[in-house]
C-alpha cells in the first residue's frame, strides 16, 4: 500500500538514503513509499473503491480528488466534523446567517487541519501536465536507471495514470483535461511501451492509431523531437538548433547581440535549454536496444529510413501549435542548421559543452539536486550521465526524483514542482486568519509559523551569482521548500504576509515572531524585484526585451522567454510591503512608500478596458482580478472612490452565475477571453476568488445581495465531512498548460467565507 512520508530522506521504498542533500532536515519533503505490508483490509478496500469510482467517472471527472492522501490522514482530524444547517440558502440575495457561515468555517477549517503534515506544510497534488512524466522515463531508460529507481509498483501505478487519462479519440492531451495533442500522445504512447505495456495493449493501440491518423511522430513539437533524439527514435537532423555556443556569446548589453544572452532568459527557459544544448551539441543518444528499435517502427506510419529530416524539423501538428514560428525564426534556425556542419566536433563547441556542464554543475548543487523543475531535473540527471555514467552528480540526482512524484486514485504523476508547499502554507495561515476562528486553530496556526520558519531562504546561492546569472535570494521563500532554494517575488511576498499575520495573531496562536532581521532581509528582495516600470515579474527582473520572444522555439508555450510582469506578483508584493510598513513603519519607509505608489501605477495600466485583469498562474480573470482589487484596496481605495474598482466588480458581476458563484474554463488562459466553465454549478475555487475581490473592492456597501449569493453557493457546495468537491482543474503556466493546486478548493472557501464573516456579519478577526 503507499503511504505518504513527509520530512524525510526515504526513496520510494521506504529506505533511507545518504545521498540526500537539506538545509533544514527535509522539512517538507514530500515522499510517496510503497510499503507492502501497510494498511488494514478496510483501508485497502476504501484505496481500490477510491480508484474504481474515479475510471468510471474519468472522461467526466478529469482531475483526481487526492483521495489517498485524505484517506491515510482521516484519523488526524481532531474536531468535527460539525453540522451545518443549509436550509434557506438557495444562492439568493438574503444574508446567510451568522451561525450557518461559522459552522461552515468551522467545519471546514477542523477538516482542513486534518491534512496538514506535522512539519506544518499542507501537502497536495499539484499535477496536471502530461509530458513531465514521459521526459523522467526517457531519462531513466537512457542512463539505464529505470528499473532500479522504478518499483514495479511505481510502474503499475504509471501505467494507471496513463490509462485514466486517454482521450475518447485514443490520444492523451498537453494537460489532463486537453484535447488530444502530438506532443501528449506520442510521449503517453512512448510512456506506455517503456513501462512494458504491449503494442498490442488497447491503450496503446489507440494512442498509436491516433498518431499515425495525425501523420506520425515527426509532427511533434520540439520538446518531443528532442527527447525522442535522446532515447534514439528520432534523428538529431531532425531538429532545429539548441547550439550551446549560446552561453558563450557577450552578455554585457552594449555589445547588442548581449540582449539575446540566455542569461537573460526567464530562468524556467534558460534552465531547461541549458541542459537541452548540451545534450544537442554532443549529440546524446541512448543505446539502440530492440525495444528502441521497435519504436522507431511503430511511431511512424512509415519506414523510418525514408523520413526526411531536413523537412520533419518545422512539422507540427496543428492540435499543438499554440505559437507558431514566425518567419525570422525559420530563417535563423535554417542559418544555424546550416553552421551545424562547421560547429560540431570543433574546438568551439567542446568549450561550449564545458561551459554548459559548469552551470549545469551550479544549478545542481545550489538546489540539492532538487532542480528548479521536473525538466531541467531530469535533464540535468541525463547530462550528468552522458559526461561520466559513473559519476556522483549523477547519483546524488536519482533520489531526488521522488521529491517530483504523486500518487492519487488516478495513478502516480509527475509534479510540475517538488510540491507547492510554501505557497499553499503561507495561503492558509491568511484563510484560517481571516475567519475570526483562529483562536481554535492554535496548534495548526503554530505548525505553520514553524514550516515558514524552517523554509525562508537562509542564504544566497553560490557565489558569484553574478557569474551565474543568479538574483539575490536571502530572506526571500521559495514556491516549495527551502531545499529547493529559487525564490519568488509573489512567494516571498506571501510568505511575509504569513509570517505577519501570525506575529499580530499573538505568540500564543501564531507561534514566536521571526526576528525583524529577517523580514528586512524579505522587503530588501522584493524592493529589488521590482522593474522599472513599477511591476513585478517572477524569479528576476527583467533582463531584455519582450521582442525576444520571436524565438521562442516551443510551440506549445506562450511567453516563455523573458520574465514578464504579472498582477499577480506585482500584487503580492504591494501588499506584503503595505502589511510589512503597518507592523515595521521605521524601516525603508520612503523606498516602499514610493515602490507601492509605482506598483499601483503599473496595477492600474494594466487592467483591460472591460474591467478585469487577466490571471497568468491560475484560471484566469476571476484569479487575476482578485490580485487586482486587493492591491487597490490595500493601498486605500475602494468601489466608492476608485473607478478601476468599480470596473472590476461590475465585470465580476457581469459573470457570476444564477446559483451565485462563478465557474470560469481554462480556455480564459489559452484565448486570453472568459469562457464559462461547463455545467450549471459553479466552481468553489473561482467563486471564492470573486467574491474576495468583490469584498476587499468593498462592493457589499454598494449592493451586498451578489456576496450573500456568493457565501451561499460556497455553503451548499461544502461537504458534511467540511471539505469541498475537486472540480475542473484551476492552475496554469506558460498560457496553454494547465496544473492542479488541489489545496485550493479547501483554502478559498475559507478565506472568502472568513472575509465574508468579518465584512457583513461583524465577526473578528482573531477570535
Amino acid at each position: 500500500m503507499w503511504k505518504f512520508r513527509p520530512s524525510t530522506d526515504f526513496d520510494g521504498l521506504g529506505r533511507s538514503s545518504p545521498l540526500l542533500r537539506s538545509v533544514n532536515k527535509h522539512c517538507g519533503r514530500q515522499v510517496w513509499c510503497w510499503e507492502e505490508n501497510a494498511g488494514t483490509p478496510d483501508e485497502r478496500e476504501a484505496v481500490e473503491k477510491a480508484r474504481q469510482v474515479f475510471t468510471e467517472n474519468r472522461q467526466h471527472q478529469k482531475h483526481a480528488a487526492d483521495e489517498l492522501l485524505r484517506l491515510q490522514y482521516a484519523g488526524r482530524r481532531s474536531r468535527g466534523p460539525f453540522p451545518v444547517d443549509k436550509r434557506g440558502l438557495s444562492g439568493s440575495g438574503a444574508p446567510a446567517s451568522a451561525a450557518t457561515v461559522e459552522a461552515s468555517l468551522r467545519n471546514g477549517i477542523s477538516f482542513f487541519e486534518s491534512l496538514q503534515c506535522d512539519d506544518g506544510h499542507w501537502p497536495g497534488d499539484y499535477g496536471g501536465p502530461m509530458f513531465l512524466m514521459p521526459g523522467m522515463l526517457i531519462g531513466l531508460y537512457v542512463t539505464s536507471a529505470l528499473d532500479s529507481v522504478l518499483s514495479p509498483q511505481h510502474k503499475a501505478e504509471m501505467v494507471r495514470y496513463l490509462n485514466n487519462h486517454s482521450n475518447p479519440d485514443g490520444g492523451f492531451g498537453l494537460h489532463i483535461e486537453g484535447p488530444s495533442t502530438m506532443f501528449g500522445t506520442v510521449f503517453s504512447y512512448v510512456s506506455l511501451r517503456l513501462l512494458g505495456v504491449s503494442p498490442d495493449d488497447a491503450t496503446a493501440a489507440a494512442a498509436r492509431a491516433w498518431i499515425h491518423e495525425h501523420g506520425g511522430a515527426t509532427w511533434t513539437t520540439s520538446w518531443g523531437k528532442f527527447w525522442l533524439g535522446v532515447l534514439g527514435v528520432y534523428s538529431w537532423d531532425g531538429m532545429n538548433p539548441m547550439p550551446p555556443e549560446m552561453w558563450l556569446l557577450p552578455y554585457s548589453k552594449w555589445t547588442g547581440i548581449g540582449w539575446a544572452h540566455p542569461g537573460r532568459f526567464w530562468c524556467h527557459c534558460r534552465m531547461v535549454y541549458l541542459p537541452m544544448s548540451y545534450l544537442y551539441g554532443r549529440r546524446a543518444t541512448g543505446k539502440l536496444t530492440p525495444l528502441v528499435m521497435s519504436l522507431r517502427d511503430e511511431l511512424y506510419p512509415g519506414p523510418y529510413a525514408s523520413i526526411d529530416w531536413n523537412a520533419a524539423r518545422n512539422q507540427v501538428a496543428a492540435e499543438d501549435l499554440y505559437y507558431p514560428h514566425p518567419l525570422i525564426q525559420d530563417v535563423l534556425w535554417w542559418t544555424l542548421y546550416k553552421a551545424e556542419r562547421v560547429l560540431n566536433g570543433s574546438r568551439l563547441r567542446k568549450r561550449a559543452l564545458k561551459e554548459c556542464m559548469k552551470h549545469i554543475h551550479y544549478e545542481d548543487e545550489n538546489t540539492r539536486y532538487i532542480d528548479i523543475g521536473p525538466v531541467n531535473k531530469i535533464l540535468n540527471m541525463v547530462c550528468c550521465w552522458f559526461e561520466n555514467p559513473d559519476s556522483q552528480e549523477f547519483k546524488l540526482h536519482l533520489p531526488r526524483l521522488y521529491d517530483y512524484l504523486w500518487v492519487a486514485e488516478d495513478g502516480m504523476k509527475m509534479q510540475g514542482y517538488n510540491g507547492s508547499q510554501l505557497w499553499d502554507t503561507a495561503f492558509a495561515v491568511q484563510a484560517v486568519a481571516s475567519t475570526g476562528l483562529a483562536g481554535e486553530a492554535g496548534a495548526c496556526l503554530q505548525a505553520a509559523a514553524r514550516f515558514i520558519d524552517a523554509n525562508q531562504v537562509a542564504q544566497e546561492a553560490q557565489q558569484p551569482l553574478e557569474e551565474y546569472y543568479r538574483h539575490i535570494s536571502r530572506g526571500a521563500w521559495p514556491f516549495s521548500t527551502g531545499d529547493h532554494g529559487w525564490p519568488i517575488s509573489d512567494c516571498s511576498a506571501e510568505g511575509l504576509k504569513a509570517a505577519l499575520t501570525l506575529t499580530s495573531l499573538g505568540r500564543e496562536l501564531g507561534g514566536p515572531p521571526l526576528p525583524a532581521e529577517r523580514l528586512h532581509d524579505c522587503v530588501n528582495v522584493l524592493l529589488s524585484y521590482q522593474n522599472p516600470d513599477g511591476g513585478w515579474a517572477t524569479y528576476e527582473n527583467q533582463r531584455s526585451h519582450p521582442i525576444l520572444e520571436l524565438i521562442n522555439p516551443s510551440e506549445t508555450f506562450g511567453d516563455i522567454v523573458i520574465d514578464y510582469n504579472y498582477v499577480e506578483c506585482s500584487s503580492a508584493c504591494i501588499t506584503a510591503l503595505l502589511s510589512f510598513a503597518a507592523q515595521h513603519p521605521e524601516h525603508r519607509t520612503n523606498e516602499i512608500e514610493m515602490s507601492v505608489h509605482r506598483g499601483v501605477r503599473y496595477i492600474k495600466s494594466i487592467q483591460r478596458p472591460d474591467g478585469s485583469w487577466y490571471g497568468n498562474w491560475a484560471v484566469s480573470f476571476t484569479y487575476g482580478t482578485w490580485f487586482g482589487a486587493v492591491a487597490l484596496a490595500a493601498a486605500g481605495e475602494d468601489v466608492h472612490g476608485s473607478a478601476c474598482l468599480r470596473r472590476a466588480c461590475a465585470f465580476l458581476l457581469s459573470k457570476q452565475r444564477q446559483d451565485g458563484g462563478w465557474g470560469e474554463s481554462y480556455l480564459s488562459s489559452q484565448t486570453k477571453e472568459y469562457h464559462q466553465s461547463e455545467g450549471e454549478a459553479s466552481h468553489v475555487v473561482n467563486t471564492g476568488w470573486a467574491l474576495l475581490a468583490l469584498l476587499a473592492a468593498k462592493y457589499h456597501e454598494i449592493d451586498a445581495a451578489p456576496c450573500h449569493a456568493a457565501a451561499h453557493c460556497l455553503i451548499l457546495a461544502q461537504e458534511a465531512s467540511g471539505d469541498w468537491p475537486q472540480q475542473s482543474i484551476s492552475g496554469v503556466f506558460n498560457r496553454n498548460c494547465m496544473i492542479q493546486y488541489a489545496n485550493y478548493r479547501n483554502v478559498f472557501p475559507i478565506w472568502a467565507l472568513g472575509e465574508y464573516r468579518t465584512a457583513l456579519l461583524g465577526a473578528g478577526t482573531s477570535a
